[in-house]
């Protein structure tokens, strides 16, 4: 019998949304972490990937400051800190609420970058991580990003793109001019160019993201109101953080390390991914590309990724 939670819980003060669903809640739990930040992803989780369900528990979160969890938040805890704590706390209560010591994490894009944090500082409840979309450096990722998409746009004889571009970078210290407006500005023409899907799809912003959330019925209006007002206020108050952090620094782990990673993604570059995961040391760690993908081979090649997702972490079985 499926078991369905759907609620907000206290999460370091504040009143966080959760939506969870187990056809059997002795599965092993999969937390997934959202991108952005700000940007909620549960719709996407349960209408393209409910097939997991034969494997785990899916737990999904809506993190502070965004969608169900907009309310009550001080734009002063939108820091990198402090959403790696209140991972923390979700963990423990996803934990005691379906009984296990451990659970997984995966986590695309910004979510890569809580994640690899997460698994760092608090490891004794994590079963392992997977990553993917993998952040590494926020001041090279914009470097490298940008000028892809400039390149892109020259090659087209795209003048309007070019000059849009050279109005808003190139970024300092991983920050466009005009902040918020520059890096969005930059970002739909990237994905324009095929830097975030696969080559073969480009595809907009629009249609990405906004129109799946809107028609998914998964949100209720007061999440839709809190994903509106809450996106663009999480990425403004965090990305100057956000640019100047470096996961280098964090090589060494006491949890399994995967990442799944597109070799076309120009988003997060995965030219960036193979020097820092060399380096890193942990109980068991593996790279594995994905050709024919961008920022999100999860969704660009779905049956491969969920294939070798369930492979991997079966030997973890928690």
């Amino acid at each position: 019998m499926t078991t369905e939670i759907k609620k907000k819980i206290p999460v370091n003060g504040i009143m966080q949304k959760i939506h969870v669903v187990s056809k059997d809640p002795t599965l092993p739990v999969l937390l997934f972490l959202h991108g952005g930040p700000g940007v909620v992803n549960r719709h996407s989780i349960f209408a393209s990937h409910s097939d997991l369900l034969d494997s785990f528990t899916l737990a999904t979160w809506d993190q502070r400051g965004t969608g169900g969890s907009y309310a009550g938040v001080d734009t002063n805890t939108l820091t990198i800190s402090q959403l790696v704590d209140d991972a923390r706390e979700v963990v423990q209560y996803l934990c005691d609420e379906f009984n296990k010591d451990k659970i997984f994490i995966i986590g695309g894009s910004w979510g890569s970058l809580l994640g690899i944090r997460l698994a760092y500082a608090y490891p004794e409840h994590i079963a392992a991580f997977v990553g993917f979309g993998q952040f590494v450096n926020g001041e090279k990722n914009e470097e490298i990003s940008y000028q892809y998409t400039l390149s892109e746009a020259k090659a087209a004889k795209d003048e309007e793109a070019v000059k849009t571009l050279e109005s808003v970078g190139p970024p300092v210290a991983g920050v466009y001019k005009g902040g918020f407006d520059g890096m969005m500005k930059q970002r739909r023409l990237m994905m324009k160019y095929g830097g975030y899907s696969k080559a073969e799809e480009k595809r907009s912003y629009l249609d990405s993201f906004v129109k799946p959330m809107l028609l998914s019925g998964e949100y209720s209006l007061s999440d839709l109101a809190g994903i509106l007002l809450g996106y663009k206020k999480v990425l403004k108050a965090m990305w100057p953080e956000i640019g100047a952090e470096d996961l280098t620094r964090y090589i060494s782990f006491a949890v399994p390390i995967f990442v799944f990673d597109g070799r076309l993604d120009m988003n997060t570059p995965a030219e960036l991914v193979e020097d820092w995961f060399a380096k890193i040391k942990a109980p068991e760690k593996e790279l594995i590309w994905f050709d024919n993908s961008g920022h999100n081979p999860m969704g660009d090649e779905p049956e491969r990724f969920k294939k070798l997702l369930k492979e991997k972490l079966k030997k973890y079985s928690v």
